[in-house]
């Protein structure tokens, strides 16, 4: 990774402004603020009429279904906090430069949606046998390059079926607001954000795999442009760190001042469980187990790691890692690919201490 990444372009900028990131001193809330969720929009925000609002669900079904608000919520409801991460976090620090939305590492946040489980809708509508996935449409529309399209993404019918995947129409114990996709959205816990469509407007059972814009052409693992990759799935495994001590304003570099400081995070992985984080203080060379406490409980959101550092005067370079119960841990560098998606690389925070 260079010293001096490449600048960013117009466009970027553009995209930056109109999304945002969560500050990463906002580790230290359990439950994101609203405002200070990271937000990735990819065309405009829809105006909706909630009162007016319908939800679709057709295709392979029995019986198709048209659903409103209020009937959705006169469903069985459940509330479950869920750690969410865009798939492109990290790609600001890739190398070769990758131009789209440049997050640095702050894309994630973690929520108390509120909804019903999605499968209970799907067994009303009553899936027929040849149905092998679902697809679902946002109201959203825009374009890629001369293309026009909704935004659409879709899961086969076993994940769709796992319980813990809602239809929210709350979040943080309010209704959705406009930007995190009113009057109704897809959340799906574990994988990253851009499966959990917002503004969700209809639910199509298909009888082969979805070749949408967004699974065919986005968010795949790719090397070059004529290569199929992989598919962006489930959430590997991360720990952030909230910054130490004070900012310098340009840089960020943190000046800590001696003396004992807890230094906390959060970690996470769609994977399951974070098994073990670790902690080291000079870039990578040794490191230390810290303190996990499952404060929100349960595979689908963040948990919180501490540890004390003894500050002495110096120059130091922190760290975290981050394993999970399945086994995989953060790379210490980068892995490049085409759309610079998954770059779940340790951070590392430079600190000087006086």
């Amino acid at each position: 990774m260079s010293d001096s990444p490449t600048p960013i372009s117009l466009d970027e900028l553009r995209l930056a402004a109109r999304n945002h990131a969560m500050p990463l001193e906002a580790l230290r809330y359990p439950v994101t603020p609203v405002g200070l969720h990271y937000l990735l929009i990819h065309f405009d925000i829809p105006a909706v009429d909630a009162t007016a609002y319908r939800l679709e669900v057709d295709g392979l079904v029995g019986s198709p279904l048209s659903l409103s608000l209020d009937e959705l919520r006169e469903r069985p409801a459940v509330e479950v906090p869920v750690t969410m991460e865009c798939a492109g976090n990290g790609r600001a620090l890739l190398e070769p430069h990758v131009a789209s939305q440049p997050w640095v590492l702050e894309a994630v946040g973690t929520a108390t949606w509120r909804g019903t489980p999605l499968r209970g809708v799907l067994a009303e509508a009553g899936l027929l046998d040849e149905a092998v996935e679902v697809v679902f449409t946002g109201l959203d529309h825009g374009f890629e390059g001369e293309e026009g399209l909704d935004y659409q993404r879709s899961l086969s019918v076993m994940d769709a079926y796992r319980p813990e995947v809602l239809l929210a129409y709350e979040m943080n114990g309010q209704p959705l607001p406009p930007q995190h996709g009113s009057p109704l959205r897809l959340v799906v816990p574990g994988w990253y954000g851009m499966t959990s469509v917002k503004w969700l407007g209809r639910i199509t059972l298909v009888d082969r795999p979805f070749d949408g814009y967004y699974h065919v052409s986005s968010y795949r693992l790719r090397q070059s442009e004529d290569d199929v990759g992989e598919p962006v799935t489930r959430m590997l495994p991360r720990a952030l760190m909230a910054p130490p001590g004070y900012p310098e304003y340009m840089t960020r570099a943190r000046i800590v001042p001696a003396g004992p400081w807890v230094l906390e995070g959060r970690a996470w992985s769609g994977w399951g469980d974070i098994d073990s984080v670790e902690v080291s203080v000079d870039g990578g060379r040794i490191w230390a187990a810290a303190d996990l406490e499952r404060d929100l409980g349960g595979p689908a959101a963040w948990s919180r790691w501490t540890f004390t550092w003894e500050a002495s005067p110096g120059e130091y370079e922190l760290c975290c890692r981050a394993r999970d119960e399945a086994g995989n841990e953060q790379p210490l560098e980068p892995v490049w690919n085409l759309g610079g998606y998954v770059n779940n690389a340790v951070q590392r925070v430079s600190a000087t201490v006086a």
